[in-house]
C-alpha cells in the first residue's frame, strides 16, 4: 500500500473489444483483524444491510469465494445503534468479518423511506419506521462521522437521492447540485482518515446524460479513492438505465474504482461490467433465494417449490462447488423443505446463490483476461432469451454502444 492511502487500485487486465477492465483492488489492513483484503474486480458485493447476510453465517459467506459485502449506516445507526457497534470494536468485530466492508450513508433511504422523511440543504430527518415517536437526522458530516465510528474499510457520502422515476426535472438539477455540495461537506469532515478509510462520492444526475457528465467531471476533479454510480436501478427504463451507466463511466478516470450501484442481476452484471464497471451490489441472491429461486447455469432462475422439482435427485446446480451441491443436497429434499417452510432450505440456496454469483463474476473476470468478453456476453443473453430477435431494446442499446454485433 502506498503510505497514506487505504485503498490501492490497479488494472491488471483491459478487454481489447469493450471498456471492461479487471484489476486489484487492495484496501489497507486497518480494521481490528489487522489484515489487508485483495478484491479482485469486478466483484460483485453481497448486502447484509443490518450488519449480517440473512441465513448465512460469516464462515459461510467466505467459503462462497466472498471477501467484500456491504452494511448500511441507516439502518445500523438506527438499530442497533451505532455506540452498540463501536462497544463491539467496530462493524467488522460486530460482524465477526475479516474481511473488506463498504457502507452506504443512507441516501437510499430518501427512496425507499421517502414517506418517513424531511428534507433540507443540512440534512434529512427520518421518522423511524419502528417507532413513530423516534427520528433520526442524518447530515453529511454525521453520516461520515457514523461511518467512521463503524469502520468500515469503504465508506459513502451522503448524497440528496430521488426517485429515477421521477418527474421534476429542477428536482434533479437540485439533488445533482446539491450530492456535489454534500460531498465537499463529508470530504471535509473525512479529513485525517484518508489513510483509515475511504470515502466515495457518488454520481447523480437522473436519467438527463449532461447532468450525469456534469456530476461526473466535477466529483472526478476532487480526486477520490473511488467513485459510486447512483439513482439508477430504481424503476426507470432499462434503455435509460443502460445508456446513464454509459454515460457516468466514460465521464469517469480510468484509474480510479467504479461502483455501480443496487445491480445483481446477471444481464445487468456483465454488460454493465463492459461498460468499465468494477463494483456491484444487491439483495437479489438471498432476497431471491427466500422465495425458493436458485441461480443456474449464466444466471437462469429455477423456482424450487414447483412440483417438476419434487422427485428430482439432482443437486441445485450439476456441477457448482458451493456447500450444497457438493454435499448433495438434492431438488427434491429442497423442495420438500420449501414445502413446509422448513428455513433450512432458504439457507442451501442462499448459499448456492451467493456462490453463483462469485463464480459468475470469476467468468467474467476470465473472459476479459482472455479478450473473450463478447462472446460470453452473446452466450449469456442466448441463455436469457429464447432468440436474438428476442433482444429487449435496452439490451439492444448495450449492445450497440458496445459495439458488439448480435
Amino acid at each position: 500500500m502506498e503510505g497514506d492511502k487505504a485503498l490501492n487500485f490497479r488494472i491488471i487486465a483491459k478487454c481489447p473489444k469493450t471498456r471492461a477492465r479487471s484489476s486489484h483492488l487492495t484496501l489497507a489492513a486497518t480494521s481490528p483483524y489487522g489484515t489487508q483484503t485483495l478484491v479482485k474486480t469486478p466483484v460483485f458485493m453481497p448486502v447484509g444491510t443490518n450488519g449480517t447476510l440473512k441465513g448465512l453465517l460469516p464462515e459461510q459467506i467466505e467459503t462462497c469465494g466472498c471477501n467484500m459485502m456491504l452494511s448500511n449506516t441507516y439502518h445500523l445507526a438506527s438499530r442497533p445503534g451505532s455506540k452498540i457497534v463501536v462497544a463491539a470494536g467496530g462493524l467488522h468485530k460486530f460482524m465477526n468479518w475479516k474481511n473488506g466492508l463498504l457502507t452506504d450513508s443512507g441516501g437510499f433511504q430518501m427512496v425507499s423511506l421517502s414517506k418517513l422523511m424531511k428534507l433540507d440543504e443540512n440534512g434529512v430527518i427520518f421518522t423511524s419506521p419502528y417507532d413513530d415517536s423516534v427520528e433520526t437526522t442524518l447530515t453529511p458530516e454525521g453520516a461520515t462521522a457514523i461511518q467512521h465510528e463503524i469502520g468500515a474499510n469503504i465508506i459513502m457520502q451522503l448524497d440528496d437521492v430521488i426517485s429515477s422515476t421521477h418527474s421534476d426535472h429542477d428536482r434533479f438539477v437540485e439533488a445533482t447540485h446539491r450530492t456535489i455540495r454534500w460531498y465537499d461537506r463529508c470530504k471535509t469532515q473525512h479529513n485525517g482518515y484518508e489513510a483509515k478509510q475511504n470515502l466515495f462520492p457518488i454520481v447523480q444526475g437522473g436519467l438527463d446524460p449532461e447532468l450525469r457528465a456534469f456530476c461526473a467531471q466535477e466529483i472526478a476533479a476532487r480526486d477520490p479513492p473511488g467513485i459510486a454510480i447512483g439513482g439508477l436501478s430504481g424503476g426507470e427504463c432499462k434503455s435509460d438505465f443502460i445508456k446513464m451507466v454509459a454515460c457516468s463511466t466514460e465521464n469517469l478516470p480510468e484509474n480510479k474504482p467504479r461502483y455501480l450501484m443496487g445491480v445483481g442481476f446477471a444481464v445487468d452484471l456483465i454488460l454493465c461490467s463492459a461498460l468499465g464497471v468494477d463494483m456491484f451490489d444487491c439483495v437479489y441472491p438471498t432476497r431471491t433465494a427466500r422465495f425458493g429461486c436458485a441461480l443456474v447455469g449464466l444466471g437462469i432462475k429455477i423456482n424450487l417449490k414447483w412440483a417438476v422439482f419434487q422427485n428430482d435427485t439432482s443437486v441445485i446446480e450439476p456441477g457448482c462447488d458451493c456447500y450444497a451441491c457438493v454435499n448433495n443436497h438434492k431438488r427434491s429434499m429442497i423442495n420438500h423443505l420449501l414445502k413446509k417452510r422448513n428455513t433450512i432450505a432458504c439457507h442451501l440456496i442462499s448459499q448456492h446463490n451467493v456462490r453463483f454469483q462469485m463464480r459468475f463474476m470469476n467468468k467474467i473476470k476470465d473472459a476479459i483476461a482472455s479478450g473473450d468478453l463478447p462472446k460470453l456476453i452473446l452466450q449469456t443473453l442466448d441463455q436469457h432469451y429464447k432468440t436474438r430477435e428476442d433482444y429487449p431494446d435496452w439490451v439492444l442499446t448495450a449492445l450497440e454502444i458496445l459495439k458488439i454485433e448480435a
